[in-house]
């Protein structure tokens, strides 16, 4: 099959299939006379345990790891249980980060409990001072998926 049809079979872009391609973690696809890359069914079972592994958050070098487990059946997996146990950490860490985000964010719409000229407003104002700056993470940014 060719990229698009990959692509409409998998739910996935052909922009993020050629990036798992660039990333090693999918296959180079055999090319066809014509020089149009042909895909298997072996690149939808990998692009869907891709995908999977993404819609848990993990990271791509957590999915690489768990790409060499899969490709080495007879080893132990122990190693798939500690990469597991060290998402769920960072997880868990991440959720104690967004718990303190709303809690600021809630305090900073507490600043504004009425409508009012821009100028007056109490959410920006605080949002101007270095209190409020100092309430976040410092160097925290934030990228959704990652941790």
């Amino acid at each position: 099959m060719k990229i698009g049809e990959l692509a409409k079979a998998t739910d996935t872009s052909v922009g993020n299939i050629r990036f798992y391609e660039r990333e090693a973690l999918l296959p180079a696809p055999q090319r066809s006379e014509n020089n149009y890359r042909s895909y298997g069914d072996e690149h939808i079972e990998r692009l869907t345990f891709i995908r999977h592994c993404r819609s848990l958050d993990m990271a791509l070098g957590e999915i690489r790891s768990l790409l060499r487990f899969k490709e080495t059946p007879q080893e132990n997996c122990d190693g798939v249980n500690e990469l597991l146990d060290e998402h769920i950490g960072h997880v868990a860490e991440r959720i104690r980060e967004l718990r303190t985000l709303e809690k600021h964010l809630k305090v900073l719409r507490a600043q504004c409990a009425e409508s009012n000229d821009a100028a007056c407003c109490g959410i920006l104002k605080e949002l101007s001072t270095q209190t409020s700056a100092s309430a976040v993470q410092p160097g925290r940014k934030h990228i959704h998926g990652t941790h």
